[in-house]
């Protein structure tokens, strides 16, 4: 927790009062300084835990770097922005205290959601270093890395304070804004530069210009004038550069802070032993600090992170240690393409993430439902990648996105799909086990089983449609389903109809073989009344033969007694003419003797001897 003085002056925190505190955001803590970019002889390094710090704040900067000569009190003024005489390291020798870029991250006093970073510089023209080029690359990484450029010098702004400035004229030799390549000419290249400051230190003199009052800002602008003519060429360098290569310049002038003895021990001194004018001049430095510096951007409009600022301070380094010329323009390119991938791979791990929720909702009851928990997800994996890439005007990685998350979405609908085809698949399994053992049992293959069938396949259709939760895929397993299963009721169909056919054959050969039973009975009992009629008939017709018979007898008897009789009359009648008749009617009279003797044999004529027969 960083605490922040009251507002003795317009609210401008003091280093004594305490009644005000600054929470850090719990993702990152910064309760003090740390090295930035490290200047290790002729190397210069991005120190990894400046940069874990960096890369955990997702809200914009306003970055606000300090540039000047060593001991010039250039720390004390920068704790200044965050209502501590402490922070920065500061010196009390005439050896620099600051090596290197240090860095502090606050959350800013007068914007919710923005981020302060202050960054302070080792002194330049620290003759221990002697190497100028080291303090050009440190000066150059400022003005990159920075949204608001404080120049801190001592005294006034002469011509030897604008000569010591002489790294701004080496600005557009080791910085380019646009690559070789860019044809956009659109963008104005200073608004992708930090404004300028200049902070005096220890001013003693009258703000007066022809006898009359001036502000600091005329001040600043009568000091960076040109002078016309060839001999002012050297003259004019350093001021044009300042003038055109910071998009706005703005003037401070400050009094000793305090008194000398107290100047070694600054980090200690309490707000009551600190000079009024200074104080008042620190409190409106601190104003226009905080209400002018607007979040660092880069091409394309490109809001700066810290998670953004510290990937440029490592491009940047890199870009130096290999002899390049670091490109603002191609800067953005690397860090779009970076960044661009990042948001693609964090937007799509927030959609598989999202989805993963959603996953043991699965199977969804209708696409329709599956859609939606998909456009969800989407929404807010677009949101992730709106709000991380960078500068995707072509909307090629957007479209790579599109493509990817369809892909997803394919991978997920298949999940939906085969959980659907197993939740339906074990549903008919249990459902139908009523029906297998119906099978298994034998109760469709008896007569009317396939009724019986039907009317337990359609319960069983009716409960499987009202069970909940089978998804998408429900009807098309079901489908499947009865097709696989169409052959059992096709055979058990089959099978009674054959049960039926036989039935019916076995009807129809059990009435035939009645009917044929019957036929029989009928034709023995035919047979028998026949028997016994003919029984009947032979034993009438014997009895009328025997009676036939009798009467026949009785009449051959008669008729042979008649003939009999009639023979002895013929021969009493004509024994008496034998002698004298005629040997004609003699013979004639033996004829006739001789038929009535063949008809007393025959019995009395054909007829009679038919019956005796």
């Amino acid at each position: 927790m960083l605490v922040l003085g009251g507002a003795d002056y317009s609210g401008v925190p003091s280093s004594s009062a305490s009644d005000k505190t600054l929470k850090m955001p719990a993702a990152w803590s910064m309760p003090l300084p740390v090295c930035l970019i490290e200047n290790e002889g002729t190397n210069l390094v991005v120190n990894r835990e400046a940069m874990n710090i960096l890369l955990k704040i997702s809200e914009p900067v306003i970055v606000v770097a300090i540039v000047g000569k060593y001991r010039t009190g250039k720390s004390f003024l920068m704790n200044r922005l965050v209502g501590c005489n402490s922070g920065f390291p500061l010196g009390s020798s005439i050896q620099s205290k600051t090596k290197g870029i240090w860095m502090w991250c606050v959350p800013h006093p007068r914007k919710p959601g923005h981020v302060l970073v202050l960054l302070d510089t080792e002194g330049l023209g620290d003759v221990e270093k002697g190497d100028s080029k080291n303090d050009a690359w440190i000066f150059s990484l400022t003005v990159l890395l920075s949204s608001a450029l404080v120049y801190n010098s001592m005294g006034t702004i002469d011509q030897q304070a604008i000569e010591q400035l002489h790294y701004v004229t080496q600005l557009t030799e080791i910085i380019k804004t646009k690559s070789t390549n860019s044809k956009d000419g659109t963008e104005d290249e200073k608004e992708l530069l930090p404004s300028f400051t200049w902070c005096v230190r220890d001013f003693c003199l009258d703000l007066e210009r022809d006898g009359k009052d001036i502000t600091e800002d005329e001040y600043l602008m009568m000091a960076l004038e040109l002078k016309s003519g060839p001999n002012f060429k050297n003259y004019n360098l350093p001021r044009e550069c300042i003038l055109n290569f910071f998009r706005s310049h703005k003037c401070f002038v400050f009094d000793r802070p305090t008194s000398k003895k107290n100047l070694q021990r600054l980090d200690e001194v309490k707000e009551k032993e600190l000079e009024k004018e200074f104080v008042e001049q620190a409190a409106k430095f601190y104003h226009h600090i905080m209400k002018s510096c607007s979040v660092k951007v880069l091409t394309g409009g490109i809001t700066v992170t810290g998670k953004l600022l510290g990937k440029l301070a490592s491009m940047y380094v890199d870009t130096i240690q290999s002899g390049s010329v670091p490109c603002m323009e191609n800067a953005v390119l690397a860090l779009s393409e970076i960044e661009n991938n990042a948001a693609l791979q964090d937007a799509l791990s927030t959609y598989e993430s999202e989805m993963e929720k959603q996953v043991p909702k699965f199977p969804t009851l209708t696409e329709y439902e599956f859609l939606n928990m998909h456009m969800k997800s989407k929404d807010k994996a677009d949101q992730v990648f709106m709000k991380r890439s960078l500068n995707d005007k072509s909307q090629k990685y957007q479209q790579e996105l599109k493509i990817q998350i369809c892909n997803k979405r394919r991978e997920f609908m298949k999940r939906n799909e085969e959980k659907s085809i197993e939740v339906s698949t074990n549903l008919l399994k249990s459902l139908s086990l009523t029906m297998q053992n119906g099978l298994m049992q034998g109760r469709y293959t008896r007569p009317g089983g396939h009724e019986l069938f039907l009317f337990e396949k359609a319960k069983f259709l009716e409960r499987y449609q009202r069970m909940p939760g089978k998804g998408v895929k429900s009807h098309e397993v079901l489908t499947k389903f009865m097709l696989e299963n169409k052959n059992i009721e096709e055979a058990i169909q089959q099978l009674e109809e054959n049960v039926v056919q036989a039935e019916k054959k076995l009807a129809e050969s059990q009435i035939k073989a009645m009917l044929a039973q019957q036929d029989r009975a009928l034709v023995e009992k035919r047979s028998r009344n026949l028997e016994q009629s003919m029984k009947r008939q032979t034993a009438n017709h014997q009895q009328f033969i025997n009676s036939l018979n009798d009467k026949m007898e009785r009449n051959r008897r008669q008729m042979v007694q008649e003939n009999q009789r009639q023979i002895n009359q013929k021969l009493q009648a004509h024994q008496s003419t034998l002698n004298s008749t005629h040997q004609q009617a003699l013979d004639q009279l033996q004829r006739t003797i001789e038929d009535l003797r063949r008809q007393n044999q025959s019995g009395g004529g054909g007829g009679g001897g038919c019956i005796l027969s």
